[in-house]
């Protein structure tokens, strides 16, 4: 393919992109087909003469689009949003065209120095310690990951290097492999599934400790599984905390984890993988109260910033126990510009790293704070409309309502929700996941495509309401719910006004 070939087949390829994002909604959300759909549309080998690019784009909708589900359609309402927009994907072409593999500042002085500085703009963002800051004066900073999933396991691997460090500088005699043995990791049982991995892959022990009913882990609860573990001869050396937890958006409480901590010489990671970007917000920094005793923080702008996945940022608190778990140099990995910038191979697992500081660059200037301030906002503001629907049902209980998700069920016994939701699955057009809260079946319902608005939660709530009637019958009084659209208007003006004065 030649520079004119390339320049046809890119803006074909655009086209259909915008085409596809702004036509979403004429779309199921969710696929058709069966395992193994695929391979009996394609040749059992690859070509042997090349194809037409026109060829290639026509099988896009033939073969790739009938097996996907959409998650940017606006009735997407399982997991957490995976953010995505125009800016963002331009910036992940430049990225994809410059091609370098930043694992050094030589190998890529742009594609190192644009991430330090994009995470001190989102640091201070989001009001972390200046000692997460690249631009502090300390060891700390920041580091774009793949994943929070990363972060965490990177997190783990680095507390691990250092109580080995710590230990055999006090006790020589005790050898590597048996500290290593006792070592055991704290989380709750509402931490995401890749703090359970993490301990796995880590080889430490984690403990999912039990939550209140609220989902949060409680000081006391880490307390005694520490002197527990301590009396039984294990080395405790890890805790991580949620903010936002995957089930149920819920927050653990720092200022009482971040104590307990420091007494018992525990590194706190914090996962905010989703709620983080809602820090953005001034209104919601109480959520991150405490964030000063953590020793490294993570969250995920390619769930909630409008930046498309991958893009991960982790902070830490001194980058030098990253290094010493990571930090393998040979020859060909040397360079002579030494300086106070990192060599972010130090910093991660793998060697090689994209430039994915282009597309967090492209979106911040693009929407600037208050464009993203605002889409937050907006999510949230939908989220509260939704669960005032719910609570007009007499059918229906609203559970919980934490940033942009909302939690709820049918009333009675939990095979009523279950079914009303395999119903909805089946359909195809509308898709929410389910989690426990309390001991009960629950459907989760988050906002998380940018396009969604007032008028796809009530064609979701209507849709909603209709398969209700057939489980369960209609409500005894039908409540009819006037001017939703002015309703809504009125939730969200309020919800900004707040806001506004709250950040004061």
């Amino acid at each position: 393919m030649d520079a004119n070939q390339f320049r046809e087949f890119g803006k074909a390829v655009i086209d259909y992109v915008a085409d596809y994002t702004e036509n979403i909604r004429d779309r199921s959300v969710l696929p058709s087909i069966e395992p193994g759909y695929l391979r009996p549309l394609l040749p059992s080998e690859a070509p042997l003469k090349p194809e037409s690019w026109q060829e290639i784009l026509m099988d896009v909708e033939r073969v790739i689009m009938p097996g996907v589900t959409h998650w940017q359609s606006p009735n997407f309402h399982a997991y957490y949003p995976t953010a995505s927009s125009y800016p963002s994907i331009v910036g992940d072409i430049l990225s994809g065209a410059i091609g370098c593999v930043g694992f050094s500042w030589m190998a890529g002085p742009a594609c190192t120095e644009l991430e330090v500085v994009m995470m001190d703009w989102l640091g201070k963002l989001l009001h972390l310690p200046e000692e997460f800051l690249n631009c502090s004066e300390g060891p700390g900073g920041g580091v774009i990951q793949g994943s929070a999933s990363e972060a965490t396991f990177i997190a783990l691997l680095a507390v691990k290097q250092r109580m080995v460090n710590e230990i055999q500088d006090a006790n020589p005699e005790i050898s590597e492999d048996e500290i290593k043995s006792k070592l055991v990791a704290y989380s709750s049982d509402q931490s995401n599934s890749s703090v359970e991995k993490a301990g796995i892959i880590g080889s430490v022990r984690m403990r999912l400790l039990e939550s209140n009913q609220d989902g949060q882990l409680e000081a006391k609860t880490l307390r005694e599984a520490v002197k527990k573990d301590r009396e039984a001869g294990l080395i405790p050396c890890f805790v991580l905390a949620t903010l936002g937890t995957t089930g149920t958006c819920a927050f653990d409480d720092m200022q009482e984890l971040g104590p307990v901590c420091v007494e018992e010489n525990l590194w706190l990671h914090i996962d905010a993988a989703y709620a983080g970007s809602a820090f953005i917000c001034p209104e919601y920094r109480y959520l991150m109260k405490g964030v000063e005793y953590a020793d490294s923080f993570n969250f995920n702008p390619h769930k909630w910033m409008l930046v498309n996945f991958d893009c991960s940022a982790m902070w830490v608190k001194d980058s030098r126990h990253l290094h010493n778990a990571f930090s393998v140099d040979r020859i060909y990995l040397k360079h002579n510009k030494v300086s106070s910038l990192p060599d972010y191979r130090h910093w991660q697992v793998p060697l090689g790293r994209r430039f994915r500081a282009l597309k967090l660059w492209f979106v911040l200037r693009s929407y600037g704070v208050e464009g993203i301030q605002k889409h937050i906002r907006h999510q949230i503001a939908l989220a509260e409309h939704f669960k005032n629907l719910v609570e007009l049902d007499s059918r229906f209980e609203a559970c919980t309502c934490s940033l942009g998700l909302v939690t709820f069920r049918l009333k009675g016994d939990d095979s009523l929700t279950q079914k009303l939701l395999d119903i909805l699955t089946a359909k195809r057009e509308l898709y929410a996941v389910p989690c426990r809260y309390r001991g009960k079946y629950v459907i989760r319902f988050a906002i998380c495509a940018k396009s969604t608005q007032v008028e796809d939660i009530n064609w979701a709530w209507n849709m909603i309401c209709k398969e209700a009637d057939a489980l369960v019958g209609p409500k005894v009084r039908k409540v009819e719910i006037i001017n939703e659209k002015a309703k809504f208007d009125a939730i969200n003006i309020t919800s900004n006004a707040e806001s506004v004065e709250k950040s004061k």
